[in-house]
């Protein structure tokens, strides 16, 4: 099986999701990721493990997804030893990911400025709330929490007086993804160099990187943009609309696609010169919406998007997530796979999104906690001696 990140060691030291998603993302391109877990194990285990709905076995939706095709070492950082042992799997390995709160890598002395003491070609990788430095570095952060700091919650919403948080929690997903982004610039600038360094990741710094157009627009104007639901602030109509036995989106960017919509619906209102241009309906916005949803209520969302999608005008179904991970596209892109426990139980989840033509993508369960101890400690040299003295001294499990 070709893997596209094969001979790569990840140290994960993650847990809950915006690390644990980061990890998961570099163990399904291939990488050896070793969890790295206290002895009573990381905290996500814990999360839906007894739940009759969301556990299968004794791991909960979180555990089984996002810690996938990875290793499991239990390790007491605390203790001398275990620290010891920590280090030695260290000089074998090319990164260490983090998402502890500010400050306790350098307590537990695993911060990049250690680390490259022991292995100068070291990258270590933290994701935290607020980053590494800057007056509020030290705060308590959660997604809800970055997602509210950074604007975004600030325009989702139908109006300014009922902000909302989006329902995917991007706050820690969007953190993940740009550690995933650092870590391999790293591997590369180190591949040319041969020298590691610290990715330092906030991910208050990712929803402000994600506000993008949107925050030059600001800058501009003056002005702060208030939620307006589904619709645009530019384009007419874009928004979302009920039909007979659902909803449906219509995105009109273009004016062609305005002609096209005209033409299928044949709406005499519509037909006024005025909204042959964009200025147009924007001013009677409000008519052209609630125009819309006197017609599309009349007949069920598969007529809808039949009629549209034969003249190309931008439109989709609003699926639920059994719509969505049953679509056929999905399907055929193989982002629906299954997905085991450490029992050989197995459920559907997500699958790797990144494809690459050199890659095959393979699911190996969630591991048991440090199920992978011995295997990983006699790969880095020791013997069984050396594993079971650490293991009656209570360093690993």
């Amino acid at each position: 099986m070709a893997t596209a990140l094969e001979g790569v060691t990840i140290i994960d030291l993650t847990h809950m999701l915006s690390g644990p998603y980061a990890g998961m993302i570099l163990a399904d391109l291939g990488a050896e990721t070793i969890k790295v877990e206290p002895l009573a194990g990381e905290g996500t285990r814990k999360l839906l493990q007894s739940d009759p709905e969301y556990s299968l076995g004794d791991q909960g939706a979180y555990f089984i997804t996002l810690n996938r095709n990875k290793k499991s070492v239990a390790i007491d950082l605390k203790s001398s030893q275990g620290l010891e042992v920590f280090y030695d799997m260290v000089r074998k390995a090319d990164v260490v990911l983090d998402n502890f709160a500010a400050d306790v890598t350098t307590k537990l002395k695993i911060d990049y400025a250690q680390l490259s003491k022991i292995n100068p070609n070291i990258i270590t990788c933290s994701i935290s709330g607020f980053g590494s430095d800057g007056p509020q570095y030290r705060r308590t952060a959660f997604d809800q929490v970055v997602q509210a700091l950074g604007g975004g919650m600030s325009i989702t919403g139908l109006d300014k007086d009922t902000p909302m948080r989006a329902g995917i929690p991007i706050g820690d997903l969007g953190g993940g993804m740009f550690a995933v982004m650092g870590v391999l610039a790293a591997l590369r600038e180190r591949d040319q160099k041969g020298v590691g360094q610290h990715v330092d990741i906030s991910m208050l710094d990712a929803q402000i990187s994600l506000l993008n157009y949107m925050a030059t627009m600001h800058f501009m104007s003056g002005k702060n943009p208030e939620p307006i639901g589904n619709s645009h602030f530019v384009h007419v109509p874009y928004n979302s609309f009920k039909t007979a036995n659902g909803h449906i989106i219509i995105a009109v960017i273009f004016d062609k696609f305005w002609d096209a919509l005209v033409d299928v619906l044949d709406v005499p209102e519509f037909r006024n010169e005025k909204y042959k241009g964009q200025p147009g309906r924007l001013a009677d916005k409000q008519f052209i919406e609630a125009r819309l949803n006197e017609i599309l209520v009349k007949h069920p969302t598969e007529h809808w998007l039949k009629l549209f999608e034969a003249q190309r005008i931008p439109c989709a179904r609003v699926n639920n997530f059994e719509q969505a991970l049953s679509d056929e596209q999905v399907l055929h892109r193989s982002m629906v796979v299954d997905l085991y426990n450490d029992q050989g139980q197995s459920v559907k989840g997500p699958g790797n999104p990144i494809k690459l033509s050199r890659h095959t993508d393979d699911y190996a369960p969630a591991p048991a906690l440090g199920a992978d101890t011995d295997a990983v400690l006699q790969k880095i040299g020791y013997d069984e001696e050396r594993i079971q003295t650490l293991r009656v001294a209570g360093a690993i499990r």
